[in-house]
């Protein structure tokens, strides 16, 4: 399942994807241009999936981070733990200086 493109009218692109039933798959730019929508599509693509996979995604920004922690907020709020795979080092190194690294790794369990 692909969910439409995402642009932001700026040169910068996302795509979320849907590739098995429990992956949602981002690519491409999630930065303060995309996030909004970011989050918006992948709340609406998330449902009962448990893998968050970044490895697609090119450039990043505090706001996608930002919007990969309301993901996993989400999904801890409808009780199911979501992995995030692959974070790209970028959004690892701006969430360890927000003191959220943890959140990224595989087998973190948001809100405990």
């Amino acid at each position: 399942m692909h969910l439409p493109h995402m642009s932001s009218g700026h040169g910068e692109a996302l795509r979320c994807i849907c590739p098995d039933q429990d992956t949602l798959a981002l690519a491409g730019s999630l930065t303060f241009a995309t996030a909004a929508q970011a989050l918006r599509e992948g709340s609406r693509a998330l449902g009962r999936r448990s893998r968050l996979d970044l490895a697609g995604i090119e450039h990043t920004d505090s706001a996608g981070l930002a919007a990969v922690l309301a993901l996993l907020a989400q999904a801890s709020r409808g009780e199911r733990p979501l992995a995030v795979l692959h974070a790209p080092e970028g959004m690892l190194a701006l969430a360890e200086v927000c003191d959220a690294r943890g959140l990224l790794q595989p087998g973190a369990t948001p809100g405990a």
